[in-house]
């Protein structure tokens, strides 16, 4: 929130806390069914509640769901609502955790005079089941539509154990992300498709779980197993001495990046408060895990990892144990926008100070350098810590060369002439040190980053790997063989299926960047030898630097000596572009096995105009995203049509692409056609509430107000503002603009751009009730199916 309605907010959450007031209740019920509908569709969540489930067979943790099952939502009692709030809605059960420009005397003395208010009282715990140990595995299953996968837990003791600091630690050697066993010995060995592991520590009980995805061919049975080996592995001691200081170290640098965010600083407050820690243990508990020696780590590890875990398998069929809520039957609610309380009126009397925008003069926050070689560093100073990042930056992407994508991925599994691909793992992350190459369309990465003092031994490491990497022929057909199974995997998926398929399709048509891929069989047929020196070859085009750091003067140092580069360096291959088609009159949609339908209207509009960012900042702020916005006032709290909906205007992220409107309702298959009549009313004709324009306004200006463009993301939101030939901190102008709009404006804005849009509609759903549509969508367009293979080029 901006600082300067600190006031204001602590005025609002003491009123919202003195009593419950359960407006719109019916409607917000039927919000809820529709939640609870998308969560039948969602086979994560349905694998973590039966993990749970089978972990705590008595403890609400198991048997008691956030929000519930079907049969409690048919009939809620709005007595049991307000008897729950009065009981644990009290000051001494409550936190207020403020981060961020705040005075602290007056801060304490406004929460004082207004939450001090609050009647304290007493409150006793409740007391809750207590579990029996689990002495062999508990297995169970869960069905669904999306990609298989296995899930094993072990029951663990609450926060603030001694156990906690060993699992804390068994966790980090069995995965870190670089160089734990998990990441060395199933995941960059390519043995599964993906595994990890994960701690969970609450008050009474916890979870120690590892997840894992089948490879093609590969059974979940044998994913399981080779979990529990690495397991075995580190019952074993299999692992390094110098691990545990190595992971210490590592959590200590992921804890200072996390702490340069007020939100994840916050956290960290709020989670010691419900969780009963004492922040001075909290401080210490990181010193404390490097007293574990090895032995005392693998006797704990023997102890505790037996026979006493969970195991889920997500396999992919039917879910025969769906339970659909129906829709009730809502009658549509008045929303009286224009009328307010008492409470609000004097509310919106209050005056807060004001709050003056920071912009940003990005050439002389940006400064910029030259290697001995010539290459340009622009650089900004870290002055809050010892952590840098340090990119090589190409102004090419896979639109330049197609292989990219494929050939910056096989890096991962790379070793050298000195090196194996394990142990260049293990090297970086004795120095606490990650390395990245990435590429997307129009850009390629090539990254360290990691703390300062090493960083002249990172990038010679990283300098060794990029200019002496080997190809493997096994290691490349298992990469293969990986991409084979995540495209398997991901066309599964119905948010890739929607937003990435079916947009794309709406967009491009069979032209997209999105299905511009290579086919397995070209894979397959493909050198590794070739797409290593596709990466190795990156050093010979035009390139630019980034650094992110203190010590910039080290910093080239370590670049004059270690990033060589020829003396005449190559211009880009000529980038491909894609057209984007003009929208109307198509419906396309692709079967999915799922209780909602979800649905995206998209239609292309003018080409980018800068002016035009101003009031399409203020029209998505009126219109279409937020709790305040029309969009979610008429479809969800009125209308109850959906649990999700939003619209907007959207701004490319190129000049030379177009501007389009889009519209996403997710909604049950028998509201479909009212959800989408109520959208498509709405995207015709914009309700004008003078009272909700002035307070977007307002919105729109403290945004941009509040908004702080700082450390690295100065240099990334310049690089975002040039790719629209923008040149300035463009907020500036925004914001004066905003200003002076008025809702005949907006009005103009909206009859000129959104009115009478020509939309492509996409839809995900269950064919049977899409087919039950067909009258409402054929009024959209020509109705089509898309196969999923077809949608993503995949060749059957």
């Amino acid at each position: 929130m901006p600082a300067n309605e600190l006031n204001k907010w602590i005025d609002l959450e003491a009123e919202r806390f003195s009593a419950l007031v359960l407006r719109l209740f019916h409607t917000e019920l039927e919000a809820v069914f529709e939640e609870f509908n998308r969560g039948q569709d969602n086979d994560y969540r349905k694998s973590h509640a039966e993990m749970l489930d089978a972990l705590f067979p008595n403890h609400p943790y198991g048997q008691q769901t956030t929000i519930g099952k079907g049969e409690h939502l048919k009939n809620p009692s709005m007595v049991d609502i307000h008897n729950y709030f009065n009981k644990y809605y009290v000051p001494n059960n409550m936190a207020i955790v403020l981060v961020g420009d705040l005075e602290f005397d007056s801060t304490i003395k406004k929460i004082n005079e207004t939450f001090g208010k609050m009647e304290r009282k007493n409150l006793t715990p409740p007391i809750l089941p207590k579990e029996e140990p689990i002495t062999k595995p508990v297995e169970r299953e869960v069905f669904g539509p999306t990609a298989e996968s296995v899930k094993i837990a072990f029951r663990t003791p609450p926060i603030n154990s001694k156990e906690m600091k060993y699992i804390t630690l068994c966790d980090m050697i069995l995965t870190n992300g670089s160089a734990g066993l998990i990441d060395i010995n199933l995941n960059q060995k390519q043995a599964v498709q993906r595994a990890g592991c994960m701690p969970t520590f609450l008050n009474d009980y916890g979870w120690h779980s590892f997840s894992g995805s089948p490879k093609q061919g590969q059974t979940l049975e044998e994913v399981k197993d080779l979990l529990l080996g690495q397991i075995e592995k580190l019952k074993k001691g299999e692992f390094e001495d110098w691990m545990i200081e190595a992971v210490v170290n590592d959590l200590k640098l992921s804890q200072t990046e996390q702490q340069e965010n007020s939100t994840a600083l916050a956290m960290e407050y709020f989670n010691a408060f419900i969780h009963h820690v004492n922040w001075a243990d909290k401080v210490k508990f990181l010193n404390e895990l490097k007293k574990i020696s090895k032995k005392e780590l693998v006797d704990f590890a023997n102890k505790f990892y037996k026979d006493n875990y969970v195991v889920v398998y997500k396999r992919k069929g039917e879910d025969k144990n769906v339970f659909k809520v129906e829709n009730p039957g809502i009658t549509p609610v008045n929303l009286n926008r224009g009328k307010m309380s008492e409470f609000v009126k004097n509310f919106n009397d209050i005056k807060s100070e004001d709050l003056k925008p920071k912009f940003i003069d990005y050439k002389k926050e940006i400064k910029e350098t030259k290697t001995a070689n010539g290459l340009k560093v622009s650089y900004i100073n870290n002055p809050n810590n010892d952590l840098f990042d340090l990119v090589v930056l190409f102004d090419m992407g896979e639109n330049n060369d197609k292989k990219l994508d494929i050939a910056v991925g096989y890096v991962d599994y790379l070793g050298t002439d000195k090196y194996t691909p394990e142990q260049l793992r293990k090297e970086f992350y004795k120095l606490g040190m990650k390395y990245y190459v990435s590429s997307n369309g129009y850009r390629t990465y090539v990254g360290l980053r990691g703390l300062k003092e090493n960083l002249p031994k990172g990038l010679e490491l990283l300098e060794h790997l990029w200019s002496n990497a080997k190809p493997d022929a096994e290691s490349y057909n298992k990469y293969v063989q990986k991409i084979a199974k995540s495209r398997l995997n991901g066309k599964m998926q119905k948010g890739n299926i929607l937003w990435g398929g079916l947009y794309n399709y709406g967009k491009y048509g069979e032209d997209s960047p999105f299905r511009n891929i290579y086919q397995l069989d070209e894979l397959k047929a493909m050198n590794p030898a070739d797409l290593v020196q596709v990466v190795k070859d990156l050093k010979n085009y035009k390139q630019r630097i980034f650094y992110y750091g203190k010590d910039v003067e080290s910093a080239v140092k370590a670049l004059n000596t270690y990033h060589k580069i020829p003396e005449n360096l190559k211009d880009y291959p000529k980038a491909k572009e894609y057209k984007e088609l003009e929208t109307g009159g198509n419906v396309y949609y692709t079967n999915y096995d799922m209780v909602q339908t979800e649905i995206i209207l998209l239609a292309k509009r003018g080409a980018f105009e800068p002016k035009n960012m101003a009031v399409s900042a203020l029209f998505n702020s009126y219109f279409g995203s937020g709790l305040s916005s029309i969009v979610f006032q008429e479809i969800r709290e009125s209308k109850s049509l959906a649990y999700s909906a939003f619209a907007g205007y959207k701004n490319p992220s190129k000049k030379e692409n177009s501007n389009y409107v889009f519209v996403y309702v997710g909604t049950q298959a028998n509201k479909l056609e009212q959800a989408i009549n109520a959208m498509i009313d709405l995207m015709n004709n914009m309700p004008e509430a003078k009272q909700q324009f002035e307070a977007a306004k307002k919105s729109a200006l403290k945004k941009i107000a509040a908004q702080r463009i700082t450390k690295s993301n100065i240099f990334w939101t310049y690089e975002s503002l040039k790719k629209l030939g923008i040149d300035n901190d463009n907020r500036e102008e925004i914001y004066n603009t905003i200003q002076n709009l008025t809702i005949e404006d907006l009005r103009n804005f909206f009859n000129e751009n959104i009115k009478g849009s020509n939309y492509n509609a996409m839809l995900v759903g269950n064919k049977v009730n899409i087919d039950k549509n067909k009258k409402i969508l054929s009024k959209l367009g020509k109705v089509k199916e898309l196969d999923v293979d077809y949608l993503f080029n995949y060749k059957k």
